[in-house]
């Protein structure tokens, strides 16, 4: 059987193994494939009977030239690159990995949070580049400090990783407010469930955590931001279309909103003419939530056990 990873790199850059797949079949893993040489995708899939995907895309027109293809592995869980109702029509299923990283990217959204009021990175390398040993005084600091508890967060998107983040910031004795269209038991031990304009108009920080669907898409816009608190807070390492990125920038460098915590955004690579680029009080990170070696092992064994279900006859985390 021939099994062909497309774009490996991002998850195993050589900490992990892939001997998970090497015992199912013949593997051949590239650790980039370009996404918009489709000829290029084609030629590498070849007669490949499995095929492993990350962000490569695999569209009907790829499907019909590659018709060896009986099973595609998504080493993500968003699956928006693979035209799954072609694969749907022509019998092939489409496997993610639904979850592998709730609590690296709850933690990783509190850590933009704490950057963004604790300056640690900008102040750590302050003390290394000498000004400490220079310093008049015991102790300095350039930006303003912010302390969180008795502070509202506000989270978009209480599922799993809503409720992990949220978990953190009671912790930190912060009240918490959610909205998400489904309430849970689980969910209102963590936060009070309120509506999606309740969250604009009292949170202090609102942290994203919610699907990329028609109706989230651009939920951060110029009208949703006039709502907030001034100098609220603003964290997103969900998706980033999320946000209607001018619109943040706009209000980033008028000071309605104090400041923002990005992992991704809507194209990525980022786009040199981003303009949160330039944006004042603006951290943006390259979508690395996901990326905790723990996380990455975990990913790969679920993508290993969704082929090897499938192979057996009973096919895990379809998403076709």
């Amino acid at each position: 059987m021939k099994i062909v990873i497309l774009d490996g790199y991002t998850l195993n850059p050589g900490d992990l193994s892939w001997e998970g797949f090497e015992k199912i079949g013949n593997v051949t893993v590239y650790d980039r494939t370009p996404v918009s040489d489709e000829n290029e995708i084609v030629n590498r899939i070849g007669d490949a009977e499995i095929v492993i995907t990350n962000k490569t895309p695999i569209t009907a027109s790829t499907l019909a030239k590659c018709p060896a293809i009986r099973y595609i592995g998504v080493l993500a869980t968003g699956y928006n690159v693979i035209d799954v109702e072609a694969a749907k029509e022509k019998g092939i299923p489409v496997c993610n990995i639904p979850a592998y990283g709730t609590d690296a990217v709850g933690q990783f959204a509190i850590a933009l949070l704490l950057e963004i009021c604790n300056h640690v990175g900008h102040h750590g390398k302050t003390v290394s580049d000498g000004r400490w040993t220079k310093s008049e005084d015991f102790c300095y600091w350039d930006h303003p400090l912010i302390e969180l508890s008795g502070k509202t967060m506000g989270i978009i998107g209480f599922g799993r990783i809503g409720q992990a983040t949220g978990k953190i910031a009671k912790a930190m004795n912060m009240n918490v407010l959610a909205y998400d269209t489904e309430k849970s038991d689980a969910g209102a031990e963590i936060a009070t469930y309120v509506t999606q304009d309740e969250i604009f108009a009292q949170s202090d920080v609102i942290s994203l955590h919610c699907p990329l669907f028609p109706a989230t898409e651009g939920i951060i816009n110029k009208d949703s931001i006039a709502k907030m608190k001034d100098k609220v807070i603003i964290i997103n390492n969900s998706r980033g279309p999320l946000i209607v990125e001018q619109d943040l920038a706009d209000a980033l460098n008028s000071g309605k909103v104090y400041a923002a915590g990005l992992d991704v955004v809507s194209v990525e690579p980022i786009k040199g003419d981003n303009p949160l680029l330039n944006a004042n009080n603006c951290i943006i990170t390259p979508h690395i939530s996901w990326a905790p070696i723990e996380c990455r092992d975990r990913l790969m064994g679920i993508a290993v056990d969704n082929l090897q279900s499938f192979l057996a006859g009973n096919v895990k985390n379809r998403v076709n």
